[in-house]
């Protein structure tokens, strides 16, 4: 019997070993970094652009972990609401009523687990749309969920 209690002591003991992880299973609490220092990223802030051309957006992503997915969002500013996060204010256009506006909203997923992540897309700004001031949102989120916002001011002409 001393000998039975043992063995499942043992075995207990075994078991409860085997379900540790072995892997560092450190929860990740850092935010994914969006740079746009570098000489071709764009836009950067009071970034001018002219209706009816296509734009390339660059920028690099980084997390510590893994990369998730980025969305990038581009609307009017003709009340001068704000979500900027630059430092640096751009000279503004007096407020107006927006007639046909331009409204841009696209998702990537970034896939394989990346650390590290070169975004290049590119966007046709319709030769129709009103020209004057925009946001242009840059919403990156890595695979725990964690999300970092850019706002960018620019102009449209």
């Amino acid at each position: 019997m001393k000998r039975t209690n043992f063995l499942v002591a043992v075995f207990i003991c075994f078991i409860a070993l085997a379900s540790c992880s072995s892997d560092n299973n450190e929860i990740d609490t850092e935010y994914p970094v969006i740079d746009v220092s570098a000489a071709n990223a764009f836009p950067i802030q009071c970034s001018e652009i002219k209706r009816g051309q296509k734009i390339t957006f660059r920028a690099k992503f980084t997390d510590n972990t893994a990369l998730g997915s980025y969305s990038l969002d581009i609307h009017h500013n003709f009340d001068h609401h704000t979500h900027s996060t630059e430092v640096n204010n751009c000279v503004a256009d007096p407020i107006k009523k927006p007639v046909n506006p331009l409204l841009y909203i696209n998702s990537v997923t970034i896939a394989n687990d990346q650390k590290s992540y070169e975004a290049v897309q590119e966007i046709t700004i319709p030769a129709d749309i009103d020209p004057g001031d925009y946001h242009f949102m840059i919403r990156l989120t890595d695979k725990e969920g964690w999300q970092t916002i850019k706002g960018l001011s620019i102009k449209i002409l």
